[in-house]
């Protein structure tokens, strides 16, 4: 962890945005601390849900996110998810280490690793299926990364599905003014550095690596949402200092700014800053799904017992 670190780097872009901060600019405070609980994923896979005991109105506009592994299998136990359906969100597979397979209904897919995300716009509906490689089954080895789930307003939940294949090259890479951290832009914009992702809800996406002492203080658009997660490591949040660890969310008040803290002398604290729009709109969540009303829930499932989400491709 990670796959991509700042020592690859030698010049890369400033994204410390603090010399633009004026003094009536507002300090974002932590609002909530919470603790991810461990799961089963597909057919067994390991999970941390980073989400749990948050209320959904804090995280609009996301609505799940889960840390796959870290875990290091051994020969014959990598694990995947069989066929299934989504509809009515996207879905974000951002690959740390290791390597995983998506295919989905569409002839969309492919294989990701070391940095690489997939970005799966279900739309109106369709199938996927995510499982490691053959060769990674046999040999067993590294697995980690990210899913998270990004809602879709109304008026978008019926949208055409597609898929987004964003390579770990093509990523937006910056560092700060100190040169001890890395920040990798998967979607949205830290400063002038953008991501590849290409977004219907505005949102960031933002994988951080700050080394031992790095002090980071960064704009973040005052209308969006703010989570911070902690991948590994620890650190220091905001002006009271505010400890975050590993498979631990931070909730953040609204503001003009955030400051984190890598207070440890010899590990990297490796985070991943989320922040959007949020779309403000009733959510109902079930299994695959999401959708605004039961009504939208109950379609959907008989959509899918149609056919009509999709069928597996031979």
């Amino acid at each position: 962890m990670p796959a991509l670190d700042l020592e690859s780097y030698v010049e890369l872009p400033l994204a410390d945005l603090s010399l633009n901060l004026s003094t009536d600019k507002i300090a974002r405070k932590v609002k909530k601390i919470t603790t991810a609980p461990k799961g089963l994923e597909g057919e067994g896979f390991p999970v941390y849900r980073a989400f749990a005991q948050v209320d959904l109105a804090d995280l609009d506009p996301f609505v799940h996110m889960d840390q796959m592994g870290e875990v290091n299998y051994a020969p014959y136990e990598p694990k995947g998810t069989p066929w299934h359906p989504h509809r009515g969100f996207e879905t974000v597979t951002y690959m740390i280490d290791g390597v995983f397979v998506h295919n989905d209904s569409n002839g969309g897919g492919g294989v990701i690793s070391n940095g690489d995300t997939q970005w799966m716009t279900a739309g109106s509906g369709i199938l996927h299926i995510e499982r490691p490689p053959e060769s990674l089954v046999i040999k067993g080895g590294l697995f980690h990364g990210i899913q998270l789930w990004v809602n879709l307003e109304s008026s978008k939940k019926m949208v055409q599905s597609k898929y987004q294949d964003l390579r770990a090259d093509n990523v937006g890479l910056a560092s700060n003014k100190d040169k001890d951290a890395l920040f990798r832009i998967i979607a949205g914009d830290l400063g002038e550095i953008k991501g590849p992702g290409t977004t219907y809800s505005p949102i960031s996406m933002v994988h951080a690596t700050l080394l031992p002492g790095a002090h980071v203080k960064l704009a973040w658009k005052k209308e969006y949402n703010l989570l911070v997660y902690a991948l590994s490591g620890s650190g220091l949040l905001g002006s009271e200092k505010d400890l975050l660890s590993a498979h631990q969310l931070a909730v953040w008040d609204r503001g003009d700014y955030f400051e984190i803290f890598n207070s440890e002398s010899n590990t990297n604290f490796d985070i991943l800053i989320l922040g959007g729009l949020p779309i403000k709109e009733p959510v109902v969540a079930y299994g695959p799904f999401v959708m605004n009303n039961k009504a939208q829930i109950q379609q959907a499932f008989q959509d899918y017992r149609k056919g009509l989400l999709g069928t597996i491709p031979d």
